[in-house]
């Protein structure tokens, strides 16, 4: 008999301890017990309280707060919302606070432009129990450039990444998107990929996989109709694209990962789907 021997438990060093995605509601929500809390307004805007303490988020902003802060959507906004717990995650919130910090601490996304993705990845990697310390500790080293200009990325880049992620299931591609932008697209891919460390095509697919693989664990839809709501061409492609980037097949996933439960919300792409 082999056995499996745990250098050390990973959990400890940093996880995800909740995980929500807030689209339209206007209720307001408190942090869980955790070491912090990152917090991204995709779209819309919403409010940030630790305290005595408040800030007013616009799309794009990231707060990072601790248990206890509270936050106030408006109608209409999009949010994600990241606890984090572990050794890592508590050494992170104490440098914040021995900087004289202020909770909730607000910064522009620019300063760490894959979170968004990254806050995608763990909120699967949550909802399915599979590689969830190694997708939060991600998010945490990426958040670790929060406030920080040095890091920041240019206007055009942080339009590109908002416009991507608003309008991924109906964007026709990278030509599509520059245009929309004002530019060309030998400039857009230029600039975002020496700001951002991948192709703006890159990173337009993986925001698609990312909404593929939650349609997948969480609806009962059809390849077609997931292909449709993720920007795919069709289901021939969208099996193609996944089977390459994830190894495994959408039905192989969708068997390995479904959720007991339906996800509470529909993204705008089905609320347009469906009307």
């Amino acid at each position: 008999m082999r056995w499996r021997i745990l250098i050390f438990d990973e959990k400890s060093l940093c996880t995800a301890v909740d995980c929500l995605d807030i689209q339209g509601e206007t209720a307001a929500f408190n942090i869980k017990e955790c070491a912090l809390a990152a917090v991204l307004v995709s779209s819309g805007r919403a409010s940030a309280a630790q305290g005595d303490n408040s800030a007013l988020l616009s799309a794009g902003g990231i707060a990072l707060l601790s248990s206890g802060g509270q936050i106030s959507p408006e109608s209409g906004s999009h949010v994600l919302c990241v606890c984090l717990d572990g050794a890592a995650a508590k050494c992170a919130a104490a440098k914040l606070c021995e900087n004289n910090n202020q909770l909730p601490f607000v910064t522009d996304g620019g300063a760490c432009p894959m979170s968004a993705q990254l806050m995608d990845e763990v909120r699967a990697c949550f909802e399915s129990g599979v590689r969830l310390s190694q997708a939060a500790f991600a998010l945490l080293c990426e958040l670790a450039n929060a406030g920080s200009s040095a890091h920041a990325v240019s206007g055009l880049v942080a339009d590109a990444v908002a416009a991507i992620r608003h309008s991924y299931a109906g964007l026709y591609g990278v030509e599509e998107l520059s245009a929309q932008l004002g530019v060309s697209k030998s400039h857009l891919v230029r600039t975002f990929s020496a700001e951002m460390g991948i192709s703006p095509g890159r990173y337009l697919t993986s925001v698609r996989l990312a909404e593929a693989q939650r349609l997948l664990s969480h609806r009962e839809y059809t390849l077609e109709v997931i292909a449709t709501l993720c920007g795919f061409s069709g289901a021939n492609y969208l099996c193609k694209v996944f089977k390459k980037e994830t190894g495994l097949s959408p039905a192989t996933y969708r068997e390995k990962y479904r959720a007991s439960v339906d996800m509470p919300q529909r993204s705008e792409a089905e609320d347009i789907l469906f009307v």
